[in-house]
């Protein structure tokens, strides 16, 4: 096997949940390869590298063999090699602390792990962090 279809390889090395996800992330421009739009019928050898935009950083993965077939989640590591650049991961730690501050409109109210996060960040200044003693004793 010398070439195979992004999409199929996108799916079978499990960078998307299904076929159809990974032709729709070709289709709507997501998908690079050798810096340009890959539609999901472009054909991937082995040495190329696939960038994948899912915001807010783009992911880089380095072609090390075909397939078209799904595998398990231990054998990926021999099909595809993660070459993406540190600054891209510390982008992604920084929207996951800003996530809090810059909510999207529409997306609702704050889930409880939202709340969670959001006081694990700033210091989860409750009434749990301090000693109350409370005297009933001089109740009649």
């Amino acid at each position: 096997m010398e070439e195979v279809r992004i999409d199929k390889w996108l799916w079978a090395t499990r960078v998307f949940k299904t076929r159809s996800i990974a032709s729709e992330a070709c289709s709507k421009g997501r998908v690079m390869l050798k810096g340009m739009n890959a539609k999901s019928s472009k054909m991937i050898r082995v040495g190329d590298v696939v960038q994948i935009r899912k915001p807010p950083i783009t992911y880089s993965f380095e072609v090390l063999a075909l397939t078209d077939k799904r595998m398990g989640a231990k054998l990926v590591a021999s099909f595809l090699k993660n070459v993406t650049t540190a600054e891209q991961y510390e982008i992604l730690e920084l929207s996951k602390l800003s996530g809090f501050v810059d909510r999207a409109r529409g997306m609702g109210r704050p889930t409880k792990k939202d709340r969670r996060e959001l006081e694990t960040f700033s210091g989860d200044i409750t009434s749990d962090n301090f000693d109350f003693e409370f005297d009933f004793e001089g109740e009649d």
